[in-house]
């Protein structure tokens, strides 16, 4: 199957069934948002979930951040994966929010990376929720789905050359919405260990189904055995 016929696929099957996905972080405005996308990184978001309530209430706003040390901060993401880093970046992003950005979450990639703790993942997560751009957030779902799918090519090893690849087959307008659906699709359906195929809908189309699943489901097809001939059929 060529690779436009498997975006038209999944395109077709995700705009039909699911047309209005969202991410599963809890935020009520951007630079909650921004907080909690730097806290997700190798953690859960039910993990971050967990812990945003106690943490904005304590730090509400970009100034209150940025007047806290990462000591102070410490204590409310203990929970979280590399709580000491994600403290001294959380410190960090609320001053430059403060003097660079007078309290306002940047809109741009370039201006987001500047931020301590943001990487491009992270400023693609934002500039695609907050101001629906057409930014493709690539972490281990979305590196692992696309390519199980066969929507991207062996030769697209890094998250930057995966989201190149996706950015160029899907059409602008769907790019926030498809970071979505490959994210949400890796966390439920096409798990990392032992993927759940036998419920997949997109296994008709899927790549890495086609090549390493239905082949050992062939063979494990029973075959039915001749029977010995009986005296009056000789």
């Amino acid at each position: 199957m060529r690779k436009p016929e498997r975006y038209r696929r999944f395109l077709e099957y995700f705009t039909t069934h699911f047309p209005a996905p969202e991410t599963e972080l809890h935020y009520a405005n951007p630079y909650e948002l921004i907080v909690a996308v730097v806290l997700s990184a190798q953690c859960t978001d039910k993990r971050v979930n967990q812990i945003m309530p106690a943490l904005i209430q304590q730090f509400p706003t970009p100034a209150h951040l940025a007047a806290a040390s990462a000591e102070e901060v410490f204590p409310f993401i203990r929970s979280v994966s590399y709580p000491n880093n994600k403290a001294k970046h959380l410190a960090g992003l609320g001053k430059m929010l403060v003097e660079d950005f007078g309290s306002e979450v940047p809109s741009t990639i370039e201006e987001l990376q500047r931020l301590p703790g943001v990487g491009r993942k992270t400023a693609n997560v934002v500039v695609s929720v907050i101001y629906n751009q057409p930014a493709m957030a690539v972490d281990t779902h979305v590196f692992r789905v696309s390519h199980r799918l066969g929507l991207v090519s062996r030769t697209a090893t890094t998250p930057l050359a995966v989201e190149k690849e996706l950015v160029r087959y899907i059409p602008e307008e769907l790019i926030p919405k498809a970071h979505h659906w490959l994210i949400l699709h890796g966390r439920y359906i096409c798990v990392a260990r032992t993927p759940k195929c036998s419920s997949c809908p997109l296994t008709d189309f899927c790549q890495y189904y086609a090549t390493q699943v239905a082949p050992v489901l062939d063979t494990e097809k029973p075959v039915s055995r001749l029977k010995s001939p009986k005296k009056s059929d000789i």
